[in-house]
């Protein structure tokens, strides 16, 4: 079993979704820090000075005026600031996934159409691959005329 697991461990494309796990967090990082520094400020500062960051709803008696207030009260609070901020995250992390995936499947598209010329048929008699050049089969002794090189 320790021998399956480590066959398994490092085949190619577990240490491949490793480092795309590592580097999908770092991304993460990146663009919650984009969000929550430049686009959420940004766009807070052109609603009129709103911090999108402490936008909540108190879930109990009295007035706070930073969520860290009323957690420190014992209120209970809807934080729907914080909540746009991750959808912002999401949007954002979404679009830049979908602009990857579309660029390697392009990738993909361009090696796909440069398949390697056909260099073997088959033969018509036993149905086994031989070489275009053939004119007799090597597995059936079957003479090909040139009307079957034709046909391949």
């Amino acid at each position: 079993m320790l021998k399956e697991f480590k066959e398994f461990a490092l085949k190619g494309n577990v240490i491949d979704l490793a480092v795309g796990v590592v580097i999908g967090a770092a991304f993460g990082k990146i663009v919650s820090s984009l969000v929550n520094d430049l686009i959420t400020p940004t766009i807070g500062l052109l609603l009129g000075k709103v911090d999108f960051s402490n936008l909540f709803i108190a879930l109990g008696d009295g007035t706070f005026n930073t969520i860290k207030e009323a957690k420190d009260a014992g209120v209970a609070t809807i934080n729907y600031g914080l909540f746009l901020n991750s959808v912002i995250d999401f949007l954002i992390i979404a679009f830049a996934i979908f602009i990857f995936i579309k660029q390697l499947n392009r990738f993909k598209k361009k090696q796909e159409e440069a398949k390697p010329p056909v260099t073997t048929k088959e033969c018509p008699f036993c149905i086994t691959e031989i070489s275009l050049q053939a004119t007799r089969c090597p597995n059936c002794t079957s003479v090909l005329d040139a009307k079957e090189k034709e046909l391949a």
